[in-house]
């Protein structure tokens, strides 16, 4: 499948395309091998990438498809489209949103095939704790975009 990559604050990303839409992105290390061949929705995703780093993005316009996971999870990742750059929702909240608990709900985020496009890193803890990720350096990556997105350094 097409790919690019772009080194970030937060690793080194790789977007994966089905040549039509967006399908993963991937936090990949430098022994990972080379990216498969770019196409235009890949080049198209790390440009828009590049512009959320530099702070100059604060909406995706990406096409995506989402591959496997449940219809439940899916209703999941597509709820986290919802939550506005620089805000935060409970896991309690988006599982209000979508008709479950908020335990299924960190599951489901927890699968997310494209992170930071589609913000699982938005979602926090019922008192406002960041708790779980699953990309990256794990939460020091969710605390690293979410600082981001809120214009601070980190104070830790």
């Amino acid at each position: 499948m097409p790919a690019s990559e772009l080194d970030t604050p937060v690793g080194r990303l790789r977007a994966v395309s089905d040549g039509e839409a967006l399908v993963r992105v991937i936090w990949i290390g430098r022994g990972d091998g080379p990216a498969p061949e770019e196409d235009a929705v890949s080049r198209e995703t790390v440009r828009q990438l590049d512009a959320y780093f530099h702070h100059g993005l604060t909406v995706f316009d990406l096409p995506l498809r989402f591959r496997g996971g449940s219809p439940f999870e899916r209703s999941v990742w597509e709820a986290m489209r919802a939550i506005p750059f620089g805000v935060t929702w409970t896991y309690g909240d988006l599982a209000e949103r979508v008709g479950g608990v908020a335990r299924a709900v960190g599951g489901a985020c927890g699968r997310n095939p494209i992170p930071v496009v589609v913000p699982c890193h938005r979602v926090v803890g019922s008192s406002g704790k960041l708790v779980g990720f699953s990309g990256g350096a794990g939460v020091e990556s969710k605390r690293q975009l979410l600082d981001l997105e809120r214009g601070q350094t980190s104070l830790f």
